[in-house]
């Protein structure tokens, strides 16, 4: 069972000159790099070329190019500005010459303000709620191939979701999900680290969220389903060793595209993150 250090190993990278990093894919059942994975390295990336006290508070990314999971990213680091209170950074991750993925981040120094956040939604908590892999145990005899095999990859990540759809029946439903998620492992208390660590764990359920609405008319075996682009916010300072609720949902699809949003709390109830991520949705051409 992966453990959440070697999720910390991915994402750490190689420097290569002062602006410059190189990064290792690892696969998580698909042959193209993994958004989050992609997402959470260009971040790193930022994070290294950023004043001590500067903590990012906003990131707005663009998937360009699928990656080669047998080749290694390079990240190049444009330091824009370093202001008074905000620092801006901006990261495009290259393979092959190209241009796979780019990236703005947004540093602040902490300030006093307002302060206030919407409640966390009324849901089960994690503690009566069965993870992916009891899933896949639970109901192996049933479920369909292609879904069991995803349940089972090794990742170092535990999601326990709130709605459990029936594979057999999927139907069509409204497009909200709540999934509670949690570290396989401590963290290390590294503030920086924990917001690259959740901004990888934010590429999960979000683009499949638009697909409830649909039913088997949005079937994994008959459409294109990848990410377009993806921006996270950071609300407050967190420590991520224990469970957080990703509350989603999508208020849209149309033009081949799928758009959604996700909030993420702490067990406690406090908004820590909030995410918008659109997705392309188009049907395979037979």
């Amino acid at each position: 069972m992966k453990e959440i250090k070697e999720l910390i190993d991915l994402l750490d990278l190689e420097q290569i000159e002062d602006n410059i990093f190189r990064g290792q894919s690892t696969s998580i059942g698909s042959k193209r790099v993994f958004g989050g994975q992609v997402l959470a390295q260009a971040l790193n990336a930022a994070i290294r070329t950023t004043p001590d006290d500067r903590y990012v508070h906003s990131l707005h990314a663009y998937f360009i190019l699928p990656g080669d999971i047998n080749q290694p990213i390079i990240f190049e680091v444009d330091r824009i500005r370093d202001g008074g209170s905000f620092t801006t950074r901006r990261v495009m991750a290259i393979q092959k010459g190209k241009a796979i993925f780019l990236m703005a981040v947004s540093f602040q120094l902490i300030q006093e303000g307002f302060d206030h956040h919407i409640n966390m939604p009324n849901v089960s908590g994690p503690e009566h709620l069965v993870s992916w892999e009891e899933i896949a145990t639970k109901f192996k005899g049933i479920l369909p191939e292609n879904i069991l095999k995803f349940l089972n990859i090794e990742r170092p990540i535990d999601f326990k979701p709130v709605e459990l759809i029936n594979p057999a029946l999927p139907g069509k439903s409204q497009p909200f999900r709540h999934v509670w998620m949690r570290p396989k492992g401590t963290m290390p208390d590294d503030r920086g680290l924990h917001q690259t660590a959740l901004a990888y764990a934010s590429d999960y359920n979000l683009l499949t969220t638009a697909l409830l609405p649909h039913g088997n008319e949005a079937s994994f075996n008959n459409i294109q389903l990848a990410s377009l682009d993806h921006a996270m916010w950071f609300h407050r300072d967190f420590r991520w060793n224990d469970w957080v609720l990703y509350a989603v949902d999508s208020p849209s699809s149309s033009n081949a595209r799928g758009f959604t949003r996700g909030n993420i709390f702490s067990k406690e109830g406090k908004l820590i993150a909030s995410v918008v991520q659109e997705g392309l949705i188009r049907p395979k051409t037979k």
